[in-house]
């Protein structure tokens, strides 16, 4: 992970490492880093570290999963931190249950990558930056279906 600037951003400070669901230790750390940085920034500046993170992992993935020889590692886990950052963004403030159910909803398309995630996830598959853009690609489309979903949610009940 150390060997380089990008491995240690692209695998999520060590917690894409768990040998056991790396992808959802990546959106735990995603979940305490935002409620720490909720504490120290106001909403647009958590929205400009969102902006800011999404051209850096962009990078971080590209150059980690090329050093791997893997299109998409599963130790790579900044798509889950950046992508859940982003449902927690425009979800908040929301309870406890609220961000469970959120962070349970946003697991669920990551992990069985149903309908528009698998596309996303096929469309952008490869090595080099355009596989970069795809690691990152199915997140965003979990992202905003987890929105999807609690946007639904919130104007049923």
């Amino acid at each position: 992970m150390l060997s380089h600037p990008a491995h240690v951003v692209a695998l999520g400070f060590g917690a894409g490492l768990s040998p056991v669901a790396p992808g959802t230790c990546g959106t735990l750390l995603a979940w305490a880093a935002f409620l720490l940085l909720q504490h120290w920034l106001a909403p647009a500046q958590i929205g400009e570290l969102i902006a800011l993170s999404l051209p850096l992992g962009w990078w971080a993935c590209s150059v980690t999963a090329g050093h791997l020889g893997s299109p998409d590692p599963s130790s790579i886990v900044w798509d889950e931190i950046v992508c859940f950052w982003i449902v927690l963004w425009l979800v908040m403030p929301a309870g406890w249950i609220a961000q469970l159910s959120a962070f349970l909803v946003f697991r669920y398309f990551d992990a069985a990558k149903p309908g528009p995630m698998a596309w996303a996830d096929r469309r952008f598959k490869g090595m080099g930056w355009r596989g970069g853009f795809g690691i990152l690609a199915d997140d965003l489309m979990a992202a905003f279906c987890t929105l999807l979903v609690i946007a639904l949610w919130r104007t049923l009940w």
